[in-house]
């Protein structure tokens, strides 16, 4: 038995078969296989004619598997597509972003993170701090609100306010200091000033004596796939010149990154690079 079926005949007993049925109709599909013909797809895959029927109506309502512009059989849909593209854009980008932001949080003596917007949230998947106590105690795998964060802010700042709204529909923006935005129009002020300056700002905003910024990360499309910041002690971002080079490093980085999985700044002109990443979108 090659190897590959070996280790999932390892773990039969835990196998949930109407999962197994789904991904094998999603590979069958995916594989160019539109399901014109419901009895021999269903004699093919093994499933029963009325539960096929059922799978492909479930994995259409969820996006998963969508008609084909004909309207004769199916194909993968946009949301099976994201969920693959998120994955493999997830493992690029904290490839791409360790090294960078490691030689960003030992430049600027700030703690330095990545994050992707997850829903309402922003789910961090680096960080990397200097050697220093006053290092971020925020840890991978942490979430925090978007509304209220600086990275969470910068991906929203890329979104156009019907998506916003859609986010936000019947949620509640929960106030975390006194400059924490709380209604669905504040939020769309921010998102507003946030794109215009290209970069987000927070001095306690979110955590008491603590201050941030952020910039965005491009795909290859110029779309924003996630964001990076810097983060420490307010004292460290109140002087303007250092707020200047905090600022002209982070979107270098920024920058970088997105340059590594693809992006290709419009100006390449040294001085004009970290405002056309920026522009980009």
């Amino acid at each position: 038995m090659p190897e590959t079926k070996q280790k999932r005949a390892s773990g039969s007993a835990y196998i949930a078969p109407p999962v197994q049925r789904a991904v094998r109709l999603i590979r069958h599909i995916a594989d160019g296989n539109p399901v014109v013909n419901m009895s021999e797809t269903a004699k093919l895959l093994k499933i029963n004619r009325t539960t096929l029927l059922r799978l492909l109506h479930t994995l259409e309502v969820e996006g998963f598997v969508e008609r084909r512009p004909s309207g004769d059989g199916y194909q993968v849909g946009l949301s099976f597509l994201g969920v693959a593209a998120r994955a493999l854009f997830s493992q690029d980008m904290v490839q791409a972003s360790i090294p960078i932001l490691t030689r960003l949080a030992e430049n600027l003596q700030l703690s330095s993170h990545f994050g992707i917007l997850d829903g309402t949230e922003i789910l961090y998947l680096v960080r990397r701090t200097p050697n220093t106590p006053l290092a971020s105690n925020v840890r991978v795998g942490s979430r925090l609100p978007a509304h209220a964060t600086t990275m969470g802010r910068v991906i929203l700042a890329f979104m156009t306010e019907s998506e916003i709204d859609g986010l936000y529909k019947d949620k509640t923006l929960e106030r975390f200091s006194e400059r924490t935005v709380t209604s669905l129009s504040a939020l769309h002020r921010q998102a507003a000033s946030d794109r215009e300056a290209g970069i987000a700002w927070s001095d306690a905003f979110f955590e008491n004596n603590i201050s941030s910024a952020a910039v965005p990360v491009l795909d290859f499309a110029g779309s924003p796939v996630g964001a990076i910041n810097v983060s420490g002690p307010v004292s460290t971002f109140a002087d303007p010149q250092r707020r200047q080079i905090i600022g002209d490093e982070l979107k270098r980085a920024g920058h970088e990154i997105s340059s590594r999985l693809g992006w290709i700044a419009p100006d390449a002109g040294a001085t004009e690079t970290a405002k056309s990443l920026v522009r980009a979108v």
